[in-house]
């Protein structure tokens, strides 16, 4: 039903849909070649979801980006945030077992009508770079498309949206910003990267003695086991020096910075503290779609592999290969994932002092 005026009008569910419009809308282009081929319809229609399913994640993550755009977040709207992030994580799995049904096409019935696709391709699909840009991946981190910018096959118009995205603020610009404000690390009595250390360096002692003193391990093991151990000058020396991090950071080892990184381990390391709850799973979210975007992109290339084996893709492309490399290189949240290799077992994590604990907990009174 549609409001107008004050009053209540019906409308048909066709209407409301318009459905003539959708389902007018596959033009089969070997039928007007008049040599038609079966498959089109298929090929034609899936893709036409896919854009469908673009603009949800679109409207989904714009929504994000707007409850993160102001100085400090309502802490209300971090519910609101990991509702629709997660919802784009569905629609995402959708997008990869999408790609099962394409599959029951089989090479030779795309051949059927692929020669007639040129020179259009996935790569033309707007809304697809939009999401890619929204998420935050950076220009400097993109495959090049035949040696030019990825945005060149775009209209004018279409290539100053995308670079508005950048200008306006990524996601991960925003998330970036708000790990930065928070209060979790300029707590009153304690100083959360002084005890981690501790911490850490207790953990690692404990691991090298236990693989000294084993009794099933060889010389040759026990070394090997040590290096793989390290030590606090290791992967660990990223948030225990701030300038190894600002190293990292400036030879392309680490994209997020010092303050965020801090929040989001302490974040992780906290997690079941209540206030932590929801940061938790909005960190978690933003890895499950890295994660996502990263089977899509393997499962597309690993189906062009099949459907057209070395050959040429329609946008002029090298078809798989460069498919398979932007599932290895178009990564966005991967500092969130090696957040991980910064945890410590919860036997060794720190007790929070008291004070602090009811900071980080719901407060009840009488």
């Amino acid at each position: 039903m549609t409001k107008s005026k004050g009053k209540y009008s019906t409308i048909h569910y066709q209407k409301y849909l318009e459905l003539q419009k959708i389902l007018g809308a596959q033009q089969l282009r070997s039928a007007e070649l008049e040599v038609p081929a079966h498959e089109e319809m298929l090929f034609i229609i899936t893709h036409q979801v896919y854009e469908l399913w673009f603009k949800q994640i679109l409207h989904e993550l714009k929504s994000v980006i707007i409850l993160f755009k102001d100085n400090k977040v309502d802490e209300r709207n971090i519910g609101v945030a990991v509702s629709r992030l997660n919802r784009v994580e569905e629609v995402m799995k959708l997008l990869v077992e999408q790609i099962g049904v394409m599959e029951t096409m089989t090479p030779l019935d795309f051949l059927d009508f692929r020669a007639y696709l040129f020179p259009a391709s996935g790569f033309q699909s707007f809304q697809f770079r939009a999401i890619e840009c929204m998420l935050g991946l950076p220009d400097e981190q993109r495959m090049t498309y035949h040696n030019t910018k990825y945005s060149s096959v775009f209209p004018e118009e279409q290539q100053k949206v995308l670079e508005g995205i950048y200008t306006d603020g990524t996601l991960y610009d925003l998330i970036q910003q708000w790990l930065e404000r928070t209060p979790f690390l300029k707590l009153k009595n304690f100083d959360f990267v002084s005890v981690y250390s501790q911490a850490v360096k207790g953990m690692l002692t404990q691991e090298m003695t236990s693989i000294q003193e084993s009794d099933y391990l060889s010389e040759k093991e026990k070394e090997m086991r040590s290096k793989m151990v390290g030590g606090t000058d290791s992967y660990f020396q990223s948030v225990l020096d701030k300038d190894a991090h600002k190293a990292m950071v400036q030879n392309g080892q680490k994209r997020l910075s010092y303050e965020a990184t801090l929040a989001a381990l302490f974040i992780n390391l906290y997690r079941d503290e209540p206030i932590l709850h929801l940061p938790f799973q909005l960190l978690t979210s933003l890895i499950n779609i890295d994660d996502l975007m990263t089977t899509w992109r393997y499962r597309h290339a690993q189906m062009v592999l099949r459907m057209l084996g070395n050959k040429i893709g329609t946008g002029g492309s090298s078809g798989h290969d460069y498919l398979a490399k932007t599932a290895k290189t178009h990564q966005i949240f991967t500092d969130f994932h090696n957040i991980s290799t910064l945890l410590i077992p919860r036997s060794a994590l720190p007790v929070l002092p008291e004070e602090i604990k009811k900071q980080l907990s719901f407060q009840f009174s009488n």
